[in-house]
C-alpha cells in the first residue's frame, strides 16, 4: 500500500509521501535512545504539564483534525470531531492519575521495608490502524508518554498526514522532539525496527494476522508486545430488554465508523420470542441510514476506507449466502465513486461461512436467533475472537451467567461496548493479549521493580 492521502468517498489521491530510508530511521532511533534517556527522569508534573497541553490542542483544532481524519479514512465529520475530543480525555485522565497509579507500593513482607517501583523502560514501537487514527495512538501514547517512556508510531500507510498531526500535537505540547516521533514507513520495514535492540517492547492495533506476525517477531527478540486484534463481537438481546432501545443501540452499534470497528457488533444473537420483532425493527433501520459524503452533517454512513475493503466485505457475503444464507437487504458495492457499501443484514447462516465467525469490516450485521441463555452463550463463544460483546437483559440471574460464562475482555449490560481511558481494553483468544487504558494499561509498559531492604 502507497503511503499516501486517498478520499474514500470520490478516489482521489490528496497526498504521496515517500517512504523514510535506513538512514532516516536510524537518525529517529538515536535520538529516541537520546531522548528517553532524559524524559525517564523527568518529572511526573512536568509531563503532565505537557499532557495537558495536547489535550487543550486537540480540543483547540478539533474540527481541523476531524476534517482531516474523515478525509483520509471516511469517517463522518461529526464522528471526527468527537474522536478528536475523545483523545482529550484520556490525556486529561493519565495526566491527572499517572503518578498515582506508579507510586511506589509498598508491601508487607517481613522486611524492614519492601516494595514495588514502576519504572519506564524505553523507546516502545506503536503499529497503529487506521480506523480510529487519533483516538488509538493516544490510547498508546498518554500512558506511555506519562510513564517515562518514548513512542514511536508506525502509522497505518492510507492516513500519513493524521501521524505527522499527532507528532506535531505533542512536539507544541512541549515534550522534546524525540519523545514521540512518527515513521512514515511501509510495512515491510517493520520488523527490521522490532529487531533493533533500542527498540524495548511493541504494540499493534490490528489484523489477527499482523499480530501474529509482530507477536512472533517479538517472541523471536524476547521483547513486551500488547495485541490489540479483531473482533466478530455478539450483541445478544433477551426477552427481558428494551426491544427499542436494543434495536436502536444495535444499528449504531454494526454501523459506528462505517462498520469498521474492531469493537462494532456484528453477530446479533436474539431470543426466538422477540426475534421477529426484532429482526422487522432492525433491518427497517438499516435500510433507512442515509449514506453519502461523510461531510454531509445528515450523513449516517459514509464509505469503506479502501476499494479493497468494498472487495472482501462483498466476497465474505457472497460466500456466505452460497453457503446457504438468506439476504434480508443489500449485499453489493454501491456503484459509482467511493468506497460505499450498503448496509447488509444476515440471517440463517449456516456455521461454514464467513458470516458465522468471520470479522465483517463494514455494514454487515449477522442475525441468529436461539432458544434459550444456553444456547445464546454456546453461539456467543463459538468463534476464535474474545474481544467484546453487548448483552441486553434486564434478568439479574441471567447477568451473572453471561459475566461469567462469555468469552470476551468486555462485558457491557444494555449498551454498545466502547472504549473508556478509566477501564481496561482489549481482549482474550484471537482478540489478543494484554490491556490498554486504566492503571492496567499504563502498567503495560514499565518495570515493575522489587525492592527487598533487610
Amino acid at each position: 500500500m502507497p503511503i499516501a492521502t486517498i478520499n474514500p468517498a470520490t478516489g482521489e489521491v490528496i497526498k504521496t509521501f515517500q517512504p523514510l530510508t535506513e538512514a532516516d530511521i536510524e537518525k529517529k532511533l538515536q535520538l529516541a535512545v537520546a531522548t528517553f534517556k532524559s524524559e525517564r527522569k523527568t518529572p511526573f508534573s512536568v509531563r503532565a504539564q505537557r499532557m495537558l497541553k495536547a489535550a487543550d490542542i486537540l480540543e483547540r483544532d478539533k474540527e481541523k483534525f476531524g476534517h482531516l481524519m474523515t478525509l483520509e479514512m471516511g469517517k463522518t465529520y461529526k464522528s471526527a470531531v468527537a474522536e478528536a475530543v475523545k483523545c482529550t480525555t484520556a490525556c486529561r485522565y493519565y495526566a491527572e492519575n499517572a503518578e498515582r497509579f506508579l507510586a511506589d507500593e509498598m508491601v508487607e513482607t517481613g522486611a524492614k521495608k519492601s516494595f514495588i517501583r514502576y519504572q519506564p523502560i524505553g523507546p516502545i514501537l506503536a503499529i497503529m490502524p487506521w480506523n480510529f487514527p487519533f483516538w488509538q495512538v493516544i490510547r498508546f501514547a498518554a500512558p506511555a508518554l506519562m510513564a517515562g517512556n518514548v513512542g514511536l508510531l508506525k502509522h497505518s500507510s492510507n492516513v500519513p498526514q493524521c501521524a505527522l498531526a499527532l507528532e506535531g500535537i505533542f512536539r507544541e505540547a512541549g515534550f522534546p522532539e524525540g519523545t514521540f516521533q512518527a515513521l512514515l514507513i511501509g510495512s515491510a520495514q517493520v520488523d527490521a525496527i522490532l529487531n533493533d535492540p533500542r527498540v524495548v517492547a511493541a504494540t499493534l492495533t490490528g489484523s489477527e494476522q499482523a499480530g501474529i506476525q509482530v507477536g512472533i517477531g517479538a517472541a523471536k527478540r524476547i521483547k513486551k508486545v500488547v495485541l490489540e486484534l479483531g473482533g466478530s463481537d455478539p450483541f445478544i438481546v433477551m426477552p427481558s430488554a428494551n426491544l427499542d432501545a436494543a434495536v436502536s443501540t444495535a444499528v449504531q452499534a454494526r454501523v459506528q465508523n462505517n462498520g469498521q470497528s474492531c469493537i462494532a457488533a456484528k453477530r446479533f444473537i436474539v431470543a426466538e420470542p422477540i426475534a421477529d420483532q426484532f429482526q422487522s425493527k432492525f433491518v427497517e433501520k438499516m435500510k433507512n441510514l442515509k449514506i453519502g459524503d461523510p461531510f454531509d452533517e445528515k450523513t449516517e454512513l459514509g464509505p469503506l476506507s479502501t476499494p479493497d475493503g468494498v472487495k472482501d466485505l462483498e466476497r465474505d457475503v457472497q460466500k456466505t449466502l452460497d453457503a446457504g444464507a438468506k439476504l434480508l437487504t443489500g449485499g453489493h458495492a454501491i456503484k459509482g465513486p467511493g468506497n460505499f457499501f450498503e448496509p447488509t443484514v444476515l440471517t440463517d447462516i449456516p456455521k461454514n461461512s464467513p458470516a458465522y465467525s468471520e470479522e465483517f469490516f463494514g455494514p454487515v450485521a449477522s442475525i441468529f436467533r436461539v432458544r434459550n441463555i444456553d444456547d445464546a452463550i454456546q453461539i456467543a463463544n463459538d468463534v476464535r475472537f474474545g474481544l467484546g460483546s453487548s448483552i441486553w437483559t434486564n434478568d439479574q440471574e441471567e447477568r451473572e451467567r453471561f459475566t461469567n460464562e462469555i468469552e470476551a475482555g468486555m462485558v457491557f449490560f444494555n449498551k454498545m461496548v466502547a472504549s473508556d481511558a478509566r477501564i481496561p481494553f482489549g481482549g482474550v483468544k484471537a482478540s489478543g493479549h494484554g490491556r490498554e487504558l486504566s492503571v492496567v494499561g499504563i502498567r503495560e509498559f514499565v518495570n515493575a521493580k522489587t525492592v527487598w531492604i533487610e
